[in-house]
C-alpha cells in the first residue's frame, strides 16, 4: 500500500506526463460511453416522443415501466447481457463477450430507459402546450415528433448529458461483460476498482481525478444547457 501523499504526487505525475496506460484507459472509456450514448439517443428519443404524443390502451402501464426501468440495477443489466452473449446464449455465436462492443451494449441497455423516460416527460409537456396548433396545422405524427424534438433540443441535450454521466460512471455491468482485460476492456471505473484493491493508489487516484473532471464538465454543461433553454423559452 502506497503512502497517501506519495500516491497523490505520483498521480499528478501520471496526469501531467500523459501516461500511456492512463490515456489508453480514458480514451476507451470515452469511446464506449459516447457510442452507447449515441445508440441510446437514437432509440430513446424517438421512443420517448412516440409515447409522449400517442394515446393508446395500456399507456399508463408503459409509463410505469419506463420510469421503473430508469432504476435498473447495473449488475442485473450486466448479467442479462452476459447471458445473451455467452456461448450458451442466443447471441453467443457473435463472440462479443469480453469485448468493448459488449460493454457498449450493456451501457446502452442501462441508459436507454433514462433517455426515453426523461425525454418523454419533456416532449409531453411541450406537446400539451402546442397541441391545438399542431391539430390546426394538420401535422402528421412524424412531423409533430420532428417539431417537438427540434423545439426542445436544448432540454434534450441535458437529457443526453445526464445519460452520458450515468454511462461513464458505470462499473458493475461493464465489469461483468467486459472482464476488465488490460489493453482491451479496462475502463476508468473498473481500473480504479482493480488498482485500489491492488494498493496501487497512484493510478487509481489519477483516473479518479479524470473521472471527477468529466463529471464536473458534464454537470457544468447541463447547467449551461438549462440556462440556454430557459432563455430560449422566454425569447
Amino acid at each position: 500500500m502506497q503512502d497517501l501523499s506519495q500516491a497523490f504526487v505520483l498521480a499528478w505525475q501520471l496526469l501531467l506526463s500523459a501516461d500511456a496506460d492512463l490515456v489508453e484507459i480514458v480514451v476507451l472509456s470515452l469511446r464506449v460511453s459516447l457510442t452507447a450514448l449515441v445508440i441510446s439517443c437514437a432509440i430513446g428519443l424517438p421512443l420517448g416522443a412516440m409515447v409522449a404524443i400517442a394515446r393508446f390502451p395500456g399507456r399508463s402501464i408503459v409509463l410505469v415501466l419506463m420510469n421503473a426501468l430508469m432504476g435498473l440495477p447495473p449488475v442485473v443489466v450486466g448479467l442479462l447481457v452476459y447471458l445473451h452473449l455467452s456461448n450458451a446464449g442466443p447471441l453467443g455465436w457473435l463472440q462479443l463477450l469480453y469485448t468493448p462492443t459488449a460493454m457498449i451494449i450493456a451501457q446502452s441497455v442501462l441508459i436507454t430507459p433514462i433517455v426515453a423516460a426523461l425525454s418523454r416527460q419533456i416532449l409531453e409537456d411541450l406537446h400539451d402546450e402546442y397541441r391545438e396548433q399542431f391539430q390546426s396545422m394538420g401535422l402528421s405524427r412524424t412531423h409533430t415528433i420532428k417539431t417537438l424534438i427540434t423545439d426542445a433540443r436544448y432540454s434534450l441535450l441535458t437529457v443526453a448529458l445526464a445519460g452520458f454521466g450515468r454511462a461513464v460512471a458505470e462499473v458493475g455491468a461493464v465489469m461483468i461483460v467486459g472482464g476488465n482485460i488490460n489493453h482491451l476492456t479496462r475502463v476508468m471505473t473498473t481500473a480504479i476498482t482493480l488498482e485500489t484493491s491492488r494498493g496501487d493508489l497512484a493510478l487509481a487516484l489519477a483516473l479518479g481525478m479524470v473521472l471527477l473532471l468529466i463529471s464536473l464538465a458534464v454537470n457544468a454543461l447541463v447547467m449551461t444547457m438549462k440556462l440556454t433553454a430557459s432563455r430560449y423559452a422566454f425569447a
